[in-house]
């Protein structure tokens, strides 16, 4: 049974990593702990089984077990929203439903991929996973899957029970047309970490993505540089962020945001093929060496991982 209400979700919200063994068996044990590791963080809320959490590596049965790990861990104590999009309608709503009777406090999905569906196809899907749970859905916007234009947003947006929209690209004047159209009720989620700021400054509510696994702190002081009009300390923290963001992105990023997890104590384990892991001792050792040697570089001070390096 749902805890709190779309209203809730702000701030900043991991994308929250999967962790496999080095096999490629999902690991349950690892998930307790990052999820215990990053609520001692401070953050806000978390998201499942995303495109971070490489939900479509994985059989829906183990999305839904690492939904209820994680649910259980969290034990009500902060919002989860569960990404739950598939292909098929028939198969997100099974995943919709199972991620309400779980105790998710709202679903979000992908319009269907793969196949280039038309705007009434993914109007019905839309519908229809919606309208199987009573819980709030957050619509994603992300080029990987496809177009959504505004004028579809527009239609999404009139489906009882859509309730917002993560949106994950680079046209942030999107952002600040929908807060317009839709009003505050309407929930936005920036989810390109390196515009975190302009996202919020567009008005978007909170922020969803990858490497607030790993600096959720950094990004929490930006979300209240904010909140206060300090816009020139929120550059500063954005600029902070970024020089990480595109150097981490330079290496085998989903593995590479694992290991910095495992650097702080929360062992995030490894991605499952064909995305590259950092398999042996001599390759985390020069990976930690890549990322001392960026530090030094370019004096990055008050990051938690890099300080511990």
């Amino acid at each position: 049974m749902a805890r709190f209400g779309i209203a809730d979700f702000k701030g900043v919200i991991p994308a929250l990593v999967t962790p496999f063994t080095l096999e490629g068996a999902l690991d349950l044990t690892r998930a307790r702990a990052i999820t215990r590791h990053l609520l001692g963080q401070g953050v806000d809320c978390f998201y499942l089984t995303g495109s971070t959490g490489e939900g479509f590596m994985m059989s829906p049965d183990e999305r839904k077990q690492m939904v209820e790990t994680v649910l259980d861990e969290v034990a009500g104590s902060v919002p989860v929203m569960v990404h739950v999009g598939a292909i098929s309608t028939y198969q997100t709503v099974d995943l919709a439903t199972h991620a309400e009777g779980a105790g998710a406090d709202a679903i979000s999905s992908v319009p269907p991929i793969y196949w280039p569906f038309t705007p009434e196809q993914i109007l019905s899907y839309y519908t229809d996973v919606t309208r199987s749970t009573a819980l709030p859905m957050v619509v994603y916007k992300i080029p990987l899957a496809g177009a959504l234009g505004f004028d579809l947003i527009e239609r999404l947006a009139g489906i009882e029970g859509v309730s917002g929209i993560k949106y994950t690209a680079p046209t942030h004047f999107e952002i600040m047309q929908i807060r317009q159209q839709f009003g505050t009720g309407f929930r936005i989620f920036s989810g390109a970490d390196e515009m975190a700021l302009s996202g919020l400054a567009f008005g978007a509510d909170g922020l969803i993505g990858s490497f607030y696994n790993i600096v959720p702190g950094l990004y929490a002081e930006l979300v209240a540089a904010m909140a206060e009009g300090r816009l020139e300390e929120a550059q500063a923290l954005q600029a902070k962020a970024n020089k990480i963001i595109f150097f981490t992105l330079r290496q085998y990023p989903m593995a590479a945001v694992k290991r910095i997890m495992g650097w702080q104590g929360a062992d995030a384990g490894y991605c499952r093929a064909p995305f590259e892991n950092y398999e042996t001792p001599e390759q985390e050792a020069a990976l930690k060496d890549a990322f001392r040697a960026l530090r030094d570089a370019e004096g990055l001070t008050g990051v938690d991982f890099l300080d511990a390096l």
